[in-house]
């Protein structure tokens, strides 16, 4: 349920992280700034229909690869729902939720069912196309069913919304304890979904339609909303910053040039842009207590700003700069910035002296390996060679064999291992991770910040070729770059089909790696069934430790991969069954590996199989000789000259 859950919270990121380009269009258009009525108006476009993009969001977060399909089925799944529940009443109104739901179903049928066969007289409708199809009668279900149920549901989301609006002080400093508690197990999306985006209704001047949640009622006037965002400006401006001084203050001497860049970094991160995490997780698990006295100062800053009739919003996250862009219409926003600068003074001295009382080894403090912290520590945090920290948090992860899923959210890594005892905590952060959280026996957390899409892809990349070659030096490569133009002409008989399937394009690969051809040119091929064979007579270079993938050189000098299927290193060698091993001698349509196509199909994103030549030269291409069908063990596939 943990992990259903936090699959919500990271795929409540994509609708999310459009809303600063809402909100900049909603202000810069308003009367009180440029006073263009359209610009404002297109901002209203995408606050008006948060449900819709919920569900188009959602559902691509939930499919394992992301598909436009997934998109287009959480539309489909969205209308349907919201169509068929229309019908019972037009009091019902399922807002986001609604969105968030259909969202999760299209994404969960995405998987299930994109890779279907259908019979040939329906063959148009199969794979993909199905997809909406299964989603508008599964969603023709579900409308009857939450037309029934929803009605006691919405009541009491819509007391509880009442209940939090109108409590007061204790409302908002509830919501601003639990939003800080949850960052650890990332469900604060959730919590932050229904107050931002649900809670509260308010009907703008000239609108016939209400709008809902605190940050849309902000932006579209609403007096009352403001009071449960404006309390997170204080803490993420400069109580977090202030904490940061704290732990450059109680840092050794000798660490303090170390760790000040960082800390100055991270600190200036949430000054301006309200993103916090790096530096929540830099104390998190040090000390509970002191992450405790956190949330706690966030509910505190929260009811002081009701209490000095303070509202603000934002339309990201409470930085300078939508402090600045949203001044114009807050209330009592230089109260709220001296309100920043006395709790400021109350985060240094608490943390600095809770650092110093408890020792705590938060950064420059820390015992282990301060010979090497100034060659392999922080400093590595500002490092643009993300292959570099790929290849290194690789090793610290225990190696991409350790690795069953890796996936990641704004700011951190979300991984499931197989053995979380090979992972190696003091090398990820002398690597530059600023915590790391072992959520269970199988999912661990790693806080990188806000560049982790570079090292993720760049992890990926490494993992996907099993590339655990050291940065900087050169890939052990039987075959030297002078002999690359030596490489004798492969194709007719020399070279036959590995698979029977259909033929496709290497650029029409669903995974940038292969299609853009960073791994070399090629082909691919949509198997029908699971046996795979030798597409050339030669000898087994590698044999992937997760059995996806196979290796060979041939005698004419090439180096042929043979990859099954996209993302299958994930499924760490389950569904695969090996028939070589690495420096054995083969021939034509010996037998390299056994697929079990089903278990594939469903737990893999794709299995289109590339057909990699790794090592030709600049001026060798491939040129495919056959295209739809063949069989394996078929000649004359491919030329390559």
């Amino acid at each position: 349920m943990l992990a259903f859950l936090q699959r919500i919270g990271k795929s409540l990121m994509f609708p999310i992280a459009m809303l600063p380009a809402a909100a900049l269009l909603v202000r810069l258009g308003a009367d009180d700034m440029l006073d263009i009525q359209f610009i404002s108006q297109a901002g209203s476009g995408i606050l008006d229909n948060l449900a819709l993009i919920f569900a188009i969001g959602v559902a691509m977060g939930f499919a394992r690869d992301g598909s436009g399909a997934a998109a287009l089925s959480g539309a489909v799944a969205f209308l349907v729902l919201t169509g068929g529940v229309g019908a019972f009443g037009e009091d019902l109104d399922m807002g986001v939720f609604g969105g968030i739901i259909a969202g999760i179903v299209a994404g969960l049928l995405y998987n299930r069912y994109s890779n279907i066969q259908l019979p040939d007289w329906l063959a148009f409708f199969g794979g993909k196309r199905f997809v909406p199809i299964i989603t508008a009668i599964v969603m023709v279900i579900l409308s009857g069913i939450f037309g029934i149920i929803w009605p006691p549901i919405q009541a009491v989301i819509n007391g509880l919304g009442e209940w939090m609006l109108g409590a007061g002080a204790l409302g908002v400093g509830s919501y601003g304890f639990f939003n800080r508690l949850l960052i650890p197990v990332g469900l604060h999306h959730v919590i932050n979904t229904l107050v931002w985006f649900d809670f509260g209704s308010f009907v703008p001047d000239g609108a016939s339609e209400p709008v809902r949640g605190e940050i849309n009622r902000f932006l579209k006037g609403d007096p009352s909303a403001g009071t449960f965002l404006a309390g997170f400006f204080p803490i993420m401006m400069f109580g977090l910053p202030a904490a940061c001084l704290a732990m450059y203050a109680a840092a050794k001497k000798t660490r303090r040039a170390a760790v000040g860049g960082m800390l100055f970094s991270i600190g200036f991160t949430a000054f301006l842009t309200g993103v916090t995490e790096p530096i929540e997780f830099s104390f998190m698990f040090l000390s509970p207590l002191l992450y405790v006295v956190h949330a706690v100062l966030t509910g505190i800053s929260m009811m002081v700003a009701l209490w000095l009739d303070v509202r603000h919003g934002f339309g990201f996250s409470a930085g300078f700069i939508d402090y600045v862009l949203n001044f114009g219409i807050a209330q009592n926003p230089i109260v709220l910035f001296i309100q920043g600068l006395v709790f400021a003074a109350i985060y240094f001295v608490v943390f600095y002296v809770l650092i110093i009382k408890l020792d705590l080894k938060t950064p420059g403090r820390e015992d282990e390996d301060e010979e090497h912290a100034d060659e392999s520590g922080i400093v590595s945090k500002g490092g643009k060679n993300y292959d570099a920290k790929a290849y290194h948090y690789l090793q610290a992860l225990g190696g991409p064999e350790n690795i069953k899923n890796l996936d990641y959210c704004a700011t951190r890594l979300r991984l499931e291992m197989n053995n979380m005892e090979e992972v190696d905590e003091k090398a990820l952060k002398r690597q530059g991770a600023n915590g790391v959280m072992k959520l269970n026996k199988r999912n661990l957390h790693v806080v990188v910040g806000t560049t982790v899409d570079f090292l993720a892809e760049a992890m990926r990349k490494r993992m996907d070729t099993n590339n655990m070659e050291a940065p900087g030096e050169e890939p052990v490569n039987d075959q030297a770059e002078d002999n690359q133009g030596a490489l004798e002409e492969l194709g007719g008989a020399d070279f036959v089909a590995p698979a029977t399937g259909k033929v496709i394009d290497l650029t029409q690969v669903p995974d940038e790696v292969f299609s853009q051809k960073m791994m070399g040119d090629g082909f691919a091929i949509e198997p029908d069934e699971g046996l795979f064979v030798a597409p050339v007579d030669g000898k087994i270079i590698n044999v992937f430790p997760t059995k996806h993938a196979v290796g060979i050189k041939a005698e004419s000098g090439h180096e042929v991969l043979v990859h099954v299927g996209l993302d299958t290193v994930q499924l760490g060698g389950n569904g695969f069954e090996v028939f070589v091993e690495e420096g054995q001698q083969v021939k034509k349509g010996d037998k390299l590996l056994q697929v079990d196509l089903a278990y594939i199909k469903e737990n893999a994103s794709s299995a289109i199989s590339p057909i990699i030549f790794t090592n030709l030269g600049e001026n060798n291409q491939v040129k495919l000789v056959q295209s739809g069908s063949i069989k394996a063990n078929q000649a004359n596939i491919v030329e390559i000259k």
